[in-house]
């Protein structure tokens, strides 16, 4: 039986997720877990988060799951979910900056306070609610979803991955900033595919289903 881990480190909507995986799941195990014993024995996992990026990087460290994390993906499938994504990149401006996991090179910048448009509203920061996806290229990932299609984010930075190549997914918000990014064995979304109804549910299926080849 195929088996997947979610790594607990005290932030993450960690039953919200286990909840959708279990939905579209073919019989896979999942175990929510912040021993890293445990993690790393998982055919592949899940690194949620909510929160800010110096608090949860000083948890991964302390409980030996930043380690762990940079030996799993060297032969198996990890996901990144919201500050997921922010956390594999190599450093944060957040929390007055923070060094990162590092499996992408490049940062996580704020969203500029942005000046009124031209029908006199002001954009919101955070980032709060529904926006669409434009894929780059065709990829395993994108397998019954739509281009364009629609997805549930909440968050206040965004990527910047220093390769072009490495990002899947477009979203704009102001800038047109890196929503899905992609590398061998590891996979990382801005936006939370739990709250983003059939395209989120469908995405997680495909993780499960994912080689872990980046093209």
């Amino acid at each position: 039986m195929a088996t997947v881990g979610i790594i607990d480190y005290g932030m993450g909507n960690l039953h919200s997720i286990s909840k959708a995986l279990y939905y579209v799941s073919s019989g896979e195990s999942i175990e929510i877990s912040a021993d890293p014993k445990v993690l790393a024995s998982k055919d592949r996992l899940i690194l949620p988060g909510v929160g800010a990026i110096g608090y949860c990087m000083s948890e991964l460290a302390r409980l030996g799951l930043d380690d762990m994390i940079h030996r799993y993906i060297e032969t198996r499938p990890l996901m990144g979910i919201c500050l997921g994504i922010e956390m594999l990149m190599a450093h944060s401006e957040e929390s007055g900056g923070v060094d990162c996991l590092g499996a992408f090179a490049g940062n996580t910048v704020a969203f500029a306070r942005p000046d009124a448009q031209p029908d006199g509203r002001r954009r919101k920061i955070p980032h709060m609610g529904w926006n669409q996806i434009r894929q780059t290229r065709d990829h395993q990932l994108w397998q019954n979803i739509h281009n364009d299609s629609w997805f549930y984010f909440v968050h206040s930075y965004y990527v910047v991955p220093e390769n072009e190549s490495e990002i899947l997914g477009k979203t704009t918000y102001g800038p047109e900033f890196g929503s899905v990014v992609i590398r061998p064995n590891v996979f990382a979304v801005q936006f939370h595919p739990e709250k983003s109804q059939s395209p989120g549910l469908q995405m997680l299926a495909n993780f499960l289903a994912w080689n872990g080849q980046a093209n």
